[in-house]
C-alpha cells in the first residue's frame, strides 16, 4: 500500500507539470535516437571502408620478401666476432621468389585447429600489350574458390562470372580501370606479357572493381594453371601462401610463430593495415563522444525541471512529511518520476532511433568505387540500443537523485511556518 501512495504521489507531481515533464522525455527520447542513429551509421561505414581492404586481406601473408640479407659473411668470421660491423649499400641476394615446398607447408597449416581456411596465390607483374604501348599491371593467379568462400573475391566481379576462371582455360578476370584503359569487353582477347618476356593471350571473362582506383588500374586475375603456363613455371609453384584465421587478434604472434617455423617472411594483417584500424577507431571514439554529450545534455534537462519542481511544490512536501512520510520517501517520489522520464525517453529513443536508421539505410547510394554497395551502410548493433538505454537509465537517476536528496531534507516546520 506505502509504494503504491508513493506512485500515486508522483504521478500526480508530473501531471501537475506535465508539459515540463513531456519536454524532458522529449529531449531523453531525442537523444537515445540520435545516439543510435550516429553511432550505427558510423559503425557501418567503418565496416565498409575497412571492408574494401581487410575483406582482400589475409590475416597472415606467408611469402619470400626480396632484401638483403641478414647476415653478411663478415657477421660469421670467427676473426670479427666480438666487433660492431657496419657495411653499406648491400644489394638483395639471389633469392627465388616461390615458396619451396610449398605443399608440404600447406599441409602442415591445415592441420592447425587455429586456422579457418588458407588459400595459395601467385602474384607476378605483367604488361598488358595495347599495340606499341605496353601498360603496367599485376596479374594474381587464384585457387578461385577458395578465393571466393575466405576473401568476398565474388563480391567485387562487377561483370561475368568467377566460376570461370576454372572452367574456361586461358581466361583473365581485368581491373576495371585496365578495361577502360584498353577498352576491353566481355569475350575479347587480350595479349599479356609476363615479366621474363613471355606473351600469352587470354580471354577476358569478367570486370573486377576493388573501389581503390590504383589496384583497379593494374590488376587482373588468372587460375593457377593460366598463371603457371603465363609465367612459363612448374606446376607445383606458389609464390604466396595466403591465411585465415579463426581469431584475428592473434594474427601478430602467429606471424611471428610461422615465420620461425618456416622460414619464410610473413606479414600479419594489422601491420599491413593500420591506418584502416587507426581511422575506424577514431571515428568511433568521436561518435560515442558526441552520442554521450547529447545523453548528459539531456540529463542536465531533467535535473532542471525537477529542481523547479521541488522549489514550486515545497508546501506538498512539507505536507508530506507533516502526515508521517519521511525522507526517504520523498527521495523515492522524485527519484521515481527521474526514471519514469528516462524509461519512456529510451522506449521512445530505441523506436526513433531504429526508423530513423531505417531511414538512413534506405536511401540509395552510388559510387563507381563501390558497385557492391546500394544504399548507405547502418550496423544495427544491439549493442549500441544497450548502451544508450543503460547510459540513459544513469544519467537520469543522477539528474533525479540530487533534487530529490535536497527534498528529502525540507524541514516541513520552517516551510509551514511561512506559509
Amino acid at each position: 500500500m506505502r509504494l503504491k501512495h508513493l506512485s500515486d504521489i508522483a504521478l500526480a507531481l508530473m501531471l501537475a507539470r506535465w508539459k515540463q515533464t513531456l519536454v524532458a522525455a522529449i529531449g531523453v527520447t531525442f537523444s537515445i535516437a540520435l545516439f543510435v542513429t550516429l553511432l550505427g551509421f558510423m559503425e557501418g561505414l567503418n565496416k565498409l571502408l575497412d571492408g574494401i581492404v581487410l575483406n582482400r586481406t589475409p590475416h597472415i601473408r606467408l611469402y619470400n620478401d626480396i632484401q638483403p640479407s641478414k647476415l653478411q659473411p663478415i657477421d660469421i668470421s670467427k676473426e670479427f666476432k666480438n666487433y660492431h660491423n657496419f657495411i653499406s649499400s648491400v644489394k638483395p641476394g639471389k633469392k627465388r621468389r616461390e615458396i619451396y615446398n610449398a605443399q608440404p607447408i600447406i599441409n602442415k597449416l591445415e592441420r592447425d585447429d587455429r586456422i579457418l581456411g588458407l588459400a595459395p596465390k601467385i602474384t607476378d607483374q605483367v604488361f598488358y600489350n595495347l599495340g606499341n604501348i605496353d601498360l603496367n599491371g599485376v596479374i594474381s593467379g587464384l585457387e578461385v574458390e577458395q578465393e571466393a568462400k575466405l576473401f568476398a573475391f565474388s563480391d567485387y566481379i562487377i561483370e561475368g562470372k568467377y566460376q570461370d576462371l576454372q572452367t574456361i582455360s586461358n581466361s583473365i578476370i581485368i581491373g576495371q580501370g585496365v578495361a577502360e584503359v584498353i577498352n576491353a569487353k566481355l569475350g575479347d582477347v587480350v595479349t599479356v606479357t609476363a615479366a621474363g618476356g613471355e606473351q600469352f593471350p587470354l580471354k577476358v571473362i569478367g570486370f573486377f572493381e576493388s573501389g581503390i582506383t590504383e589496384i583497379d588500374k593494374v590488376q587482373s586475375f588468372a587460375s593457377l594453371s593460366t598463371t603457371r603456363k603465363l609465367l612459363g613455371v612448374s606446376n607445383n609453384y606458389i609464390s604466396d601462401i595466403q591465411i585465415k584465421l579463426k581469431d584475428l587478434n592473434i594474427a601478430p604472434t602467429l606471424a611471428i610463430e610461422y615465420e620461425d617455423l618456416f622460414s619464410l617472411d610473413a606479414e600479419d594483417i594489422q601491420t599491413a593495415n593500420a591506418q584502416f584500424e587507426t581511422g575506424s577507431g577514431v571515428r568511433s571514439i568521436i561518435s560515442y563522444a558526441v552520442g554521450i554529450t547529447l545523453l548528459i545534455v539531456s540529463g542536465f534537462g531533467i535535473y532542471n525541471i525537477l529542481n523547479m519542481l521541488i522549489y514550486e511544490k515545497m508546501d506538498t512536501i512539507a505536507i508530506l512529511k507533516a502526515t508521517g512520510f519521511a525522507g526517504s520517501d520523498v527521495k523515492k517520489i522524485f527519484i521515481s518520476i527521474s526514471l519514469s522520464i528516462g524509461v519512456a525517453g529510451a522506449i521512445g529513443g530505441i523506436f526513433f532511433g531504429l526508423l530513423m536508421s531505417l531511414g538512413i539505410d534506405a536511401i540509395p547510394f552510388s559510387a563507381p568505387s563501390l558497385p557492391t554497395v546500394d544504399t548507405y551502410p547502418i550496423d544495427y548493433g544491439i549493442q549500441y540500443y544497450s548502451i544508450a538505454v543503460l547510459f540513459a537509465m544513469l544519467t537520469t537517476y543522477l539528474a533525479g537523485w540530487l533534487p530529490a536528496k535536497k527534498a528529502s531534507r525540507v524541514d516541513p516546520v520552517i516551510i509551514i511556518r511561512g506559509k
